[in-house]
């Protein structure tokens, strides 16, 4: 089994009060190369920061990379639009870093990175692929794509409060700016992406569509971004039953209500419960009191360890080891904050 986590940026993110994430956006940058690197090597080796809340709640790629020192899949990055380079090797599909989706055209290289990653999903030699991704401000990303193909969900927030209205005001400007009514882009998931979303967005949705056209076994390893992702597939005409793999810290947003979008879109969901509520840590507390519902393939990561019947008793004491092993040095707080729906994600 492959892990295919994709990687991008969009200065979505720098907008005010979006994201915790969005605070330093010199810092924010590097967020998504060095989740790329914690989970190929479990350190950053390029990256010049640990991503971290100003809380002490570590980025979702502890958890990943835990559950792979277990279980021991295979990762594969995907360049999807890295503003700073990474150290871990990557697939190109020809993405650049992400607009502001309140400019006209925030992803012009949508089109042709769909289409990349659709030739990259077919040509894919595994039997069974989990596709995850990282990017700061992808919430509100993928809820500027929800809203111009015309779908009612709401997207999560690694913040305790949701700040949906702020995300919706930013997608209502956006939509503006695109000369797009709600729904406008219904059927032409290019477009939407193009118009309202982010490269990461481009790179999974064609990424998935490819797999599906090889009958290539493709989970969806993440929260609403990935949902996102499997409506402009949807809008490409693809009807096979999608899976989907996310947290418990996830499914309990009611401000997100993940399950009825995932019945919307004939998307199977798996839940899967850390247990993280067990352990007395300042780390894990922080992903119990709602900071770090998903990203970085987390919840696809926990689906994954309990289907090889790893107990959640071996992933927490992983958990903590490699927390420990990347905060040897650095004390929580001084690293990066982390991009969407996981470690200060928008």
């Amino acid at each position: 089994m492959r892990l295919i986590l994709v990687a991008g940026t969009t200065r979505t993110a720098a907008i005010d009060g979006i994201s915790a994430a969005g605070a330093d956006p010199d810092v924010m940058v590097h967020t998504p190369s060095a989740d790329a690197e914690i989970v190929t090597y479990g350190e950053p080796i390029r990256a010049p920061v640990v991503p971290v809340s100003p809380s002490g709640c570590p980025t979702p790629a502890v958890v990943t990379r835990a559950v792979r020192e277990l279980v021991g899949f295979d990762v594969t990055v995907v360049d999807g639009g890295l503003a700073e380079p990474t150290g871990a090797p990557t697939v190109t599909v020809g993405a650049s870093a992400g607009g502001d989706i309140r400019e006209q055209d925030p992803v012009p290289t949508a089109p042709g990175v769909f289409a990349a990653a659709r030739e990259f999903g077919r040509a894919i030699p595994d039997d069974e692929v989990y596709v995850a991704e990282t990017i700061p401000g992808g919430t509100t990303t993928a809820l500027g794509v929800l809203r111009a193909l015309g779908e009612d969900g709401a997207v999560s927030s690694s913040l305790p409060d949701n700040p949906l209205a702020l995300k919706e005001e930013v997608v209502s400007e956006g939509l503006a700016a695109s000369s797009l009514s709600p729904g406008g882009a219904a059927g032409e998931p290019k477009v939407a992406v193009r118009r309202m979303g982010d490269p990461v967005l481009a790179t999974v949705a064609g990424f998935v569509v490819g797999c599906t056209e090889t009958d290539t076994a493709v989970t969806l390893a993440g929260g609403t971004q990935l949902l996102a992702a499997a409506a402009l597939v949807r809008h490409t005409g693809v009807e096979t039953t999608l899976p989907a793999a996310t947290t418990t810290f996830l499914a309990a947003d009611e401000s997100a209500s993940v399950r009825d979008l995932a019945a919307d879109l004939n998307v199977d969901l798996t839940v899967t419960d850390p247990g993280f509520d067990g352990v007395d840590h300042p780390a894990l507390s922080r992903f119990v009191a709602g900071e770090a519902k998903e990203g970085v393939g987390m919840g696809g990561a926990l689906a994954l360890a309990a289907a090889a019947a790893v107990p959640m008793a071996d992933v927490r004491e992983r958990v903590l080891s490699v927390y420990d092993r990347l905060f040897d040095e650095d004390a929580p707080g001084e690293g990066a904050t982390d991009a969407d729906e996981g470690a200060s994600r928008s």
